[in-house]
This record gives C-alpha cells, structure tokens and sequence, in this order.
C-alpha cells in the first residue's frame, strides 16, 4: 500500500522488442517509478500482431530488476507464463481484461500461485461486467500469500468515439466500495487509446482517489511495434508526473 498521498506509479513499454529498446526506456524513467511494467507476452486480438519476446525478454527483465534495483511485473495468462516467470525471478504479475473474463483461466493460475508469496494484480474485464471481476478477485483472495491489487483499464464499448475504452467511472466506485482496502491502479493509456487524452483521464482518476497509475512509456513510442498511439516518450511520461503533482 502507499504512504498516505503517495501514489504507486508503474510504468514501462506496452511490450519489449529489444534488450536496446527496453534498456533505453528503462534508463531514462525508473527513477521515477516504484515498478516497471513489462509486456513479455502479449494477448493479441490477432495472430499477426506482435505478440512479445517470451522467456528472451525475461532473462532481460532478470538483469534489469538486479541492474537497476527495480521490480518488474508482466502479464501472465498460462501455468507456463508463471512457471517461467519465478524462474527467472519475477514476483510482481497481472491479469489481463481477456483472461479476468475466462473463469476457467483465472482458476488455473489461482491454482499455481497458491502457494507463493507474490504480488498479484487483476485487471478489469475486457467487458463492463463487475461479476465477472469480483469472480476473479474472490478466486485470488483465497490464496493468502499473494497480495493483490486491482487495475481500472476501462471496458469495450461498441461505438465509443473519445476513448479506446469506456472509463466507466461508475464501476470505479463500486469496486472500491466492494474491496476498500485493495488498492486501485488506474490504467490511462488503455482508456486513452491516444497519449493527448491520458493527462485528463489521470486528472479524473484521482478525483476517484486511486492509489496509483499504470502507465506506458517507450524511448521512440511512434516507433513502437504494439499501441504506438498510447504511449509516451520518457519526457512526455516525467512532464505528466510533475502536471499531475505526483513526483
């Protein structure tokens, strides 16, 4: 949990291409992050989409974790994810909005992180259904040695023109409401969809007094092989930091 005021900022590239572009980023923001978010393996719509580097980008992780004294946390949605992951040290994970909305695949990785003592954060699900998250949550609540977060990334909508997903502000509430003592990380850059939005979204976040924000950020984001639009370069990432008072 924060200190009182304090808020949790995780932030790093949407996926990792290169060890030269993750240690690029990474040079340039870790000191103004408490963990860094890496995209090892990327749940993609289609298979012709860049899906990440796999176990390569974790022994990269590995090194930046030791190099930099950071955690690191990646998305994890398979017994093999997990397994390869605590293998080369990785204790922070997240659930992602597709697998938060598969039961079947919540329970199976419950089920291999019953026993370790990691940090687990579950994301919202792809649709604005708060069953179907609180199913999540409560399959993760039983295993009493991870300690758990939740990520507000906002909900596919049909027809939304501002945002790539609805904020669904509402929603916010009630999950605070169900769980206030879980800490909730507001996730901009997927409700933006364009990094120009992501500053308003993190100013109406804290008026729901969220605990911190997830972030991406990449050294050439135009450049980027995956959501190019929504991140920020280094100095775009500090300058919304210092906007918002959080640094």
């Amino acid at each position: 949990m924060a200190e009182k005021n304090k808020k949790i900022i995780i932030a790093g590239p949407c996926a990792i291409e290169t060890k030269r572009q993750f240690f690029e980023t990474l040079e340039k923001i870790y000191k103004y992050t408490d963990v860094i978010r890496c995209g090892a393996w990327k749940a993609r719509t289609s298979p012709h989409s860049y899906s990440g580097q796999g176990e390569k980008s974790l022994e990269w992780i590995q090194e930046a974790q030791e190099k930099y004294n950071i955690c690191c946390a990646i998305e994890v949605g398979t017994e093999k994810h997990i397994n390869l992951a605590l293998k080369y040290k990785v204790r922070n994970f997240w659930i992602g909005a597709r697998t938060t909305s598969n039961p079947f695949a919540v329970e199976e990785i419950s089920q291999n992180l019953k026993n370790e003592n990691i940090e687990l954060w579950i994301k919202n699900p792809i649709f604005p259904d708060l069953k179907l998250w609180i199913g999540a949550i409560e399959r993760f609540k039983k295993n009493k040695n991870n300690s758990i977060k939740l990520i507000h990334r906002g909900f596919f909508l049909e027809n939304i023109r501002k945002y790539r997903n609805h904020p669904r502000w509402d929603l916010l509430e009630k999950i605070q409401e169900k769980y206030p003592n879980m800490p909730v990380i507001c996730d901009p850059s997927h409700i933006a969809g364009k990094r120009d939005l992501i500053q308003g979204i993190c100013e109406k976040a804290l008026e729901y007094q969220v605990d911190g924000f997830m972030i991406e950020v990449h050294h050439k984001p135009n450049e980027a092989l995956s959501d190019a639009q929504q991140q920020l370069c280094p100095k775009q990432f500090k300058n919304l930091l210092l906007n918002l008072n959080l640094k």
